[in-house]
């Protein structure tokens, strides 16, 4: 998925700043990056709307949707780096966005979707355990998917998908360990004994969350 997003310039900085902005309807953000490969590339303080973001988190690709950053009259490709939440409110409070080069793969990590119902649960009474549901891939920037889907409708209790299984598309290469276990079957009593005891509740974070899911460089690269 791709979107666009305007962002403006800013030349001041520090808290007071960042509730100026949050009071005017935007949050402080930073670009990174070069811009192409012969350019370091300073990061570029801006601002962007923090509505029209989270209306692209929280779209299905989330922070892999490619986005079309309008700053000027000039246009990046770039994907969020990371993201700030308030603990409470959970509203954005700071975002790192960066340039990526549509001709360079890149390393992201996609969700994993379950399709179709298994018969070792329906027909043979197990469990379907779902291991991992994110997996690293490598790919262009143009090729991220938005989840990489896997079927279970032909897994009998005991038998498992991992992800050699499913790392045969042609437009994304597999970065996290071909045995990565990604769903199996498992009987009941298995379950059972797997199941951790019982223990204190989280406490809350008292600071601000910091989401680290966007994209992931790759030696050598600005």
């Amino acid at each position: 998925m791709e979107a666009t997003l305007e962002a403006v310039a800013r030349a001041t900085f520090g808290k007071n700043e960042a509730r100026r902005l949050r009071r005017a309807g935007q949050i402080p953000a930073v670009l990174y990056g070069s811009v192409s490969a012969d350019d370091r590339g300073a990061p570029v303080p801006i601002a962007v709307e923090p509505k029209a973001l989270l209306k692209i988190l929280h779209s299905e690709s989330g922070v892999n949707t490619l986005i079309g950053l309008k700053l000027g009259d000039q246009e990046t490709r770039v994907l969020v780096k990371e993201y700030q939440l308030d603990p409470v409110s959970r509203q954005l409070l700071h975002t790192d966005f960066y340039r990526v080069r549509m001709d360079r793969p890149i390393t992201v990590t996609v969700r994993v979707v379950l399709k179709g119902e298994a018969p070792g649960v329906k027909v043979q009474a197990g469990l379907l355990d779902f291991v991992h549901r994110e997996i690293e891939i490598e790919c262009l920037p143009g090729d991220i998917p938005e989840y990489v889907e896997v079927d279970v409708s032909n897994l009998m209790l005991n038998q498992g998908i991992r992800l050699r299984d499913i790392a045969t598309q042609a437009k994304w290469q597999p970065v996290s360990e071909p045995d990565t276990l990604i769903v199996h079957v498992i009987s009941p009593k298995a379950e059972e004994a797997a199941a951790p005891a019982e223990g204190a509740a989280p406490v809350a974070a008292a600071e601000p969350e910091i989401i680290k899911k966007g994209k992931t460089e790759k030696p050598g690269e600005e």
